[in-house]
């Protein structure tokens, strides 16, 4: 009589519905941990309550086993080689990649007004010549993108000596925020899964 092996009930069935990517190890490569963990920097700094957004809607998609309280989402963010202490966790797993793949769209899915909003206030504000000091709520949230940027990135990193100015951070800032955009879509998560492994974030 043949035994069926039931599902292993920790990995949380959401995930199936993004691909596994046929790469060296198995794991996220790292220049998508530091995207991922850029996305989730975004997201905190357009909502104050950002922080405690992730671990409710990593709740809400039954991922807590994945996502299991503050200390456990630092540590998959902290697999950002960038970070100021990322040089503690070296790789991060398929599955918790898709874990903050699933948390980033369905964040940005809610925000999307938000950003909208952002997106064509600059786009106005370019358009007349104007800085961003001009609309309150975009300078605000590049403001926080900034502060958390510095606070959270090793400056030691020559990636992210890169950003060595208001306006350098303000492009990364604003440029997150069109990859949200992206992430909105009915395909956003899959549409972001894939593009980790291939460059095409746009």
């Amino acid at each position: 009589m043949q035994v069926q092996t039931p599902p292993d009930q920790s990995i949380p069935p959401i995930l199936g519905t993004l691909p596994d990517i046929e790469v060296p190890g198995e794991t996220v490569p790292r220049r998508a941990r530091v995207q991922l963990d850029l996305l989730l920097l975004a997201i905190e700094a357009l909502d104050l309550g950002g922080s405690e957004a992730l671990l409710i809607t990593a709740s809400d998609l039954n991922l807590q086993s994945i996502v299991k309280n503050r200390v456990g989402l630092w540590r998959l963010r902290s697999a950002n080689p960038l970070r100021r202490y990322g040089s503690q966790r070296k790789t991060l797993t398929q599955a918790e990649g898709k874990a903050m793949v699933l948390v980033i769209c369905n964040l940005a899915r809610r925000l999307t007004g938000v950003i909208r909003q952002l997106l064509l206030a600059h786009q106005q504000l370019s358009d007349r010549n104007l800085s961003v000091e001009h609309h309150f709520r975009l300078s605000e949230y590049l403001e926080r993108f900034r502060a958390h940027f510095r606070s959270r990135m090793n400056p030691r990193r020559a990636a992210v000596l890169l950003y060595d100015t208001d306006e350098k951070l303000n492009d990364l800032a604003l440029g997150l925020l069109r990859q949200l955009l992206f992430c909105t879509g009915t395909a956003g998560p899959q549409r972001l899964w894939t593009s980790l492994f291939d460059g095409e974030v746009a």
